[in-house]
């Protein structure tokens, strides 16, 4: 990303206390707040993804939440065109961008920009899963023999994925890989941003005190005003828990439950993630 369009991420976990860092770092630096968070892009469901509230929004300008339809369908792609020319106007006009979000493969979009790997080849991949493991390991031995010493040669999967990076290309992957690798870290030199992250026991506290807020302030409602519409929704952490307890399949508290526990696990996905980004400040807060 230019130097001139990075903004000041802030990331971490799920109920670590994001929009609160954001709000505050936005006062010191006068910006305006960027949603990185692939559920808070969608309009319907605020209370289930937990997005800033009308009292927050209100305090300094948010954008990029509740833009989307539920039906319609995003990936980190379509944010990433989506995200840049908000950022780029936020810059124009003198202004921090404050990026803020877990969803760490659409900030990595954001901060990285897209793989420059092409995506597979129905084709080519049917071609390939015909042959066999040491047929697959040849080829590639041939065209890009660094490749063919460093990959995980008992995974067919993984051999495939890389002779066919090969011959979509004409490249060598393990040259690809090196430059892409290069690029990252002149890259990271100029990237900004936060990792907030709290002791265990505190965020699983604060998890479950917002999973019952949700469901207390309108989380069931929302879903049941969208019964029907299908979408990337859906896969929001609390669909299928409230979904079920519409069904009268399980109780309140067992949804309540549910969703405290699926949440958890999410958050330590996050932390996974957000640990692998060495450029980010990490932020203890007690």
């Amino acid at each position: 990303m230019p130097e001139t369009f990075a903004p000041l991420f802030v990331c971490g976990a799920t109920a670590s206390g994001k929009t609160d860092h954001a709000l505050r770092m936005a006062v010191e630096l006068g910006g305006e707040i960027v949603n990185g968070d692939a559920f808070q892009l969608y309009r319907g469901i605020e209370t289930l993804s937990a997005a800033p509230n009308e009292e927050e929004k209100k305090r300094f300008p948010h954008h990029l939440f509740g833009v989307l339809d539920p039906t319609e369908n995003c990936d980190a792609g379509k944010y990433f065109e989506m995200a840049m020319p908000v950022i780029s106007e936020i810059q124009a006009r003198g202004k921090t961008p404050i990026v803020v979000g877990g969803s760490g493969l659409y900030l990595k979009f954001l901060t990285h920009g897209p793989s420059p790997l092409p995506k597979g080849d129905a084709k080519l991949r049917a071609e390939m899963d015909a042959k066999s493991l040491d047929e697959l390991l040849e080829e590639l031995e041939k065209i890009d023999p660094v490749e063919a010493a460093q990959v995980n040669r008992g995974n067919k999967r993984y051999v495939s994925r890389s002779l066919e990076i090969c011959r979509l290309t004409g490249e060598k992957v393990s040259e690809l890989r090196d430059g892409w690798e290069q690029k990252t870290r002149e890259l990271e030199k100029l990237l900004k941003g936060v990792w907030l992250i709290r002791e265990r026991a505190d965020l699983h506290q604060r998890i479950a005190l917002r999973t019952k807020q949700m469901l207390d302030q309108g989380a069931i409602e929302e879903v049941v005003a969208l019964a029907g519409l299908r979408g990337n929704w859906e896969k929001a952490i609390g669909v299928r828990e409230i979904r079920q307890f519409l069904a009268g399949e399980i109780s309140r508290e067992a949804c309540e439950e549910l969703i405290v526990f699926a949440t958890r696990q999410y958050a330590k996905r996050q932390e996974t993630w957000f640990r692998r980004e060495k450029w980010l400040n990490r932020v203890e807060i007690c």
